[in-house]
């Protein structure tokens, strides 16, 4: 099963899929794609959908980012070996851990602001696992899957100058505004048979820029959401980035490859949809 929100910026309206791809009016059993919904509604939405309770409704136009906001963005770095060993880093021995903004999450195919100043702003597709029930002190990877909602495409996009050259935490190199857009829709993880063999795949402007898969991972997904309850509470409406492979502009000869206004980006996740965005001056 898909959620999705759908419709102009702040009049999203949340719609849900069946299998055969046709898309159905959610309003009945929720008002939008809130933590609650996602911690107790996503049964009672399957149900109404088999039953034949829900209203299709067309699809045209734009996909708002799937959930209304999450609490938090927690992201993993240098989860890929490939990717760390193409930024130079050494390989993480634990989850390298940092956040974004929760305001930097947007549909996934609004436009992206390149920040004032920046010249390093570089693009990374990710898998997403959106938290369904509240996660503490996990003791297994079994109880950690038992917690996710579903996956989504998140891309991670990134100013590497405000990130790496200019002191401090990554945060502010990822938390700059529109530096998250999200979706199109949630799939349920019931109907993700394996989460840890998805490809990845990144072009800009046409050109194939990353080509990956979630298999390539150096801590799974399990492992990661086990991890993070040990030092957080993950609540439903959470997201976890979950890395990106190799392929981004950091890694690149110079004069690297960074994004400009009126650049292109195309992603796609095998089962979990597409996205575009433009690029443009903030």
């Amino acid at each position: 099963m898909r959620i999705a929100r759908h419709g102009d910026a702040g009049s999203e309206r949340p719609i849900v899929s069946d299998d055969d791809g046709g898309w159905f009016d959610l309003t009945p059993v929720t008002a939008d794609v809130t933590p609650e919904f996602l911690r107790e509604g996503i049964g009672a939405a399957r149900m109404a959908l088999e039953n034949g309770e829900l209203q299709p409704v067309p699809v045209l136009g734009r996909f708002g980012s799937p959930i209304t906001r999450p609490g938090k963005i927690v992201c993993i770095g240098l989860n890929y070996r490939d990717h760390a060993i193409e930024s130079g880093a050494a390989i993480p021995t634990e989850p390298v851990v940092f956040f974004k903004a929760p305001d930097t999450m947007i549909g996934p195919d609004d436009v992206v602001l390149i920040p004032r100043g920046s010249t390093k702003t570089d693009w990374e597709v990710e898998l997403a696992v959106v938290i369904g029930q509240t996660a503490r002190y996990l003791a297994s990877e079994s109880d950690a899957l038992a917690c996710i909602a579903g996956y989504a495409i998140s891309h991670d996009v990134s100013e590497r100058e405000f990130q790496l050259e200019r002191g401090g935490q990554w945060d502010k190199g990822k938390s700059c505004e529109t530096f998250n857009p999200f979706g199109p829709w949630i799939t349920t993880a019931d109907a993700v048979a394996d989460p840890q063999n998805l490809e990845l795949r990144l072009s800009v402007n046409g050109i194939q820029r990353q080509l990956g898969n979630s298999a390539n991972m150096i801590f799974s997904i399990a492992e990661i959401i086990r991890y993070l309850s040990q030092f957080m509470v993950l609540y439903p409406g959470d997201v976890i980035n979950t890395g990106t492979p190799a392929g981004v502009a950091l890694g690149e000869p110079d004069p690297k490859p960074y994004l400009r206004a009126g650049d292109t980006v195309e992603l796609e996740i095998d089962g979990l949809g597409r996205q575009r965005q433009l690029l443009q001056e903030a």
